[in-house]
């Protein structure tokens, strides 16, 4: 393949993807820091924290999901969360250094005065001077369109993995589903946080379908998740094995060749991550994380920690 065609096709197809990580891995990686140096700071990071603001209970069956209300997985159900309550959260994070604000519910969609509830939440958070984002489950064009209207930034709404892996992860929420709502909150005029997760099972076609579908969007996400299975006990995905770290390294520098100009998040999966891996993903193209000890559910890295690996790589969050 050659070069000029990896760095300016604007419709990738599963073969071009695979082509891509098939590549020599010093090879692949050159070609993702030059596309990132043309369109970012190598050396910034964006900081964005994470809090679940309606945890457990959800309907949907999604086998990675310790959320989900089918599986023993430990996880208490809650309600809603009060606006002022996440608001103190949020300014928390303001203080450690997020620049953006990410509020998620369980839900398989939002129910009107719910909405209501986050859309005040999200006009919260917008008056502290930080970036809003939520991830609330399937949307309406009308839903979408409220959330545009309270500030909402950006709209989180995984493809998870490819069309043709979907089907064995979740049953209860299709793939169109799932497109369909990226839709409506892009006509709605909201920046779409779209992404994946990775060594759920899946194989080298499947890593390339799912960043083929990502880039193939009539508009590729403004913002893509790379998210690292958490296995989690009770739930279908409890004994995947971990994916390769250097597989996983592949994967990122898939994301930033095919979409130049999206922020490339490290998401779910940080905390088992070597410092050494973390690297190799910022130096890939990766250039967002969570900051925080937990994401919804599960752990994160801890700040102090990322404190500390900014220092030694010499990088700046972003202001």
């Amino acid at each position: 393949m050659p070069e000029s065609h990896i760095v300016t096709n604007s419709r990738w197809s599963r073969d071009d993807v695979a082509a891509l990580l098939a590549l020599p891995f010093p090879e692949l990686l050159f070609r993702a820091m030059s596309v990132h140096r043309e369109n970012f700071d190598p050396a910034r990071i964006q900081i964005s924290t994470l809090l679940s603001i309606k945890t457990g209970g959800c309907p949907e069956d999604c086998g990675y999901c310790p959320q989900a209300a089918g599986y023993e997985t430990g996880t208490t159900a809650s309600k809603l969360m009060a606006v002022e309550a996440v608001l103190k959260e949020a300014r928390a994070a303001k203080e450690k250094g997020a620049a953006r604000f990410c509020m998620g519910a369980a839900w398989r969609s939002p129910k009107e005065h719910d909405l209501d509830t986050v859309c005040e939440m999200v006009a919260g958070v917008k008056a502290l001077g930080m970036e809003s984002c939520v991830t609330l489950g399937m949307l309406s064009a009308g839903q979408a369109q409220k959330l545009k209207d309270a500030g909402l930034d950006y709209y989180n709404h995984n493809l998870d993995t490819s069309p043709e892996y979907y089907g064995k992860v979740i049953s209860t929420r299709t793939y169109q589903d799932r497109l369909d709502t990226l839709g409506a909150v892009r006509d709605a005029g909201i920046n779409v946080c779209c992404g994946g997760i990775v060594g759920m099972g899946e194989d080298e076609t499947d890593r390339a379908g799912l960043i083929a579908a990502l880039a193939s969007l009539p508009v590729p996400p403004e913002s893509v998740p790379i998210n690292a299975l958490v296995a989690v006990e009770g739930t279908p995905l409890a004994k995947a094995e971990p994916i390769d770290a250097i597989d996983f390294v592949r994967v990122v520098a898939a994301a930033r060749i095919t979409m130049p100009k999206s922020y490339v998040r490290l998401s779910a999966g940080r905390e088992a991550m070597s410092d050494e891996a973390q690297a190799l993903c910022f130096m890939a193209g990766a250039n967002s994380i969570f900051h925080g000890e937990k994401l919804l559910t599960t752990k994160n890295a801890t700040v102090p920690h990322d404190e500390a690996l900014f220092a030694k790589l010499g990088m700046q969050p972003e202001s």
